[in-house]
């Protein structure tokens, strides 16, 4: 059954407004919005758990709609007037579909690592922005995994679901300790390469082939003691301009696609 709302005071809308700016309620209720087919459909196919989905008629294609509805059971479906999803959608170009999907909390012992493993240790990652940009990178080389210590955003906001383009459901994203985070990693064998300008050694000549971490800091204070000591290297980008900083998405793709580069893009 389908139900209809057109007030803005219904609770439902005011708990999805709620979901879309307080990090607590996500974080308190377990549960997310997605806007938009495209992303839907990526969080479709990595077995994302929906518990509604809206739908404005006015917006939504006919054909997109009855093939969501096909390919997903979530507990309720509801149809939006377009005053009422104008003002909860997040993106103004979600074409008329939203989904509460369930958060999914991935563990180290969830990853399925490829022989040679290579994988992206964000530390203490603060906009959204940056995040999304880097997961876009991610997905584009097809790392094993992001791993995310000690965040400082929210991995479901709706800011960095929309920057990432969906690629936040297309790799597989771990949130832990930086402790934690080097002790597995020391676990499995994999090397973890610093990122830091006190490097002595630069990315390039350093041999990204074998199992490796490619471990990013903040743009404000750099990696922190713990992987500045912990990292079995350390490394860095050339810089020849008077300013010795680059945007840490930046950043991350130019190491990430250096190690790509060695491994034959393979």
């Amino acid at each position: 059954m389908v139900k209809s709302i057109t007030s803005l005071q219904n609770p439902i809308i005011k708990n999805i407004l709620l979901l879309q700016e307080k990090p607590r309620e996500r974080k308190i209720q377990g549960l997310f919005v997605i806007e938009g087919n495209r992303e839907i459909r990526l969080s479709i196919f990595s077995g994302f758990i929906f518990k509604t989905l809206l739908y404005c008629p006015e917006l939504v294609a006919e054909t997109a709609l009855e093939e969501l509805k096909n390919s997903v059971i979530p507990q309720e479906f509801i149809k939006c007037s377009r005053e009422v999803f104008n003002r909860i959608a997040y993106r103004k170009d979600s074409g008329g579909l939203m989904v509460l999907a369930v958060q999914k909390q991935l563990s180290f012992e969830d990853l399925k690592l490829s022989v040679s493993p290579l994988l992206l240790v964000l530390e203490s990652v603060e906009k959204p922005g940056n995040l999304g940009a880097i997961l876009r990178t991610a997905d584009a080389a097809r790392l094993d995994a992001v791993i995310i210590c000690d965040p400082l955003t929210d991995i479901y906001n709706p800011n960095t679901i929309r920057s990432s383009i969906g690629c936040i459901f297309t790799i597989p994203v771990v949130t832990s300790t930086s402790s934690e985070t080097l002790k597995w990693l020391q676990s499995v064998k994999i090397k973890a390469f610093g990122t830091a300008l006190t490097a002595n050694r630069f990315y390039h000549e350093t041999n990204l082939r074998q199992p490796c971490a490619i471990i990013m800091g903040s743009e404000a204070t750099g990696l922190s003691t713990l992987w500045l000591e912990g990292a079995d290297d350390l490394i860095k980008i050339p810089m020849r301009g008077k300013i010795d900083s680059m945007n840490v998405s930046a950043s991350a793709a130019v190491v990430v696609f250096e190690a790509l580069r060695q491994r034959n893009f393979c």
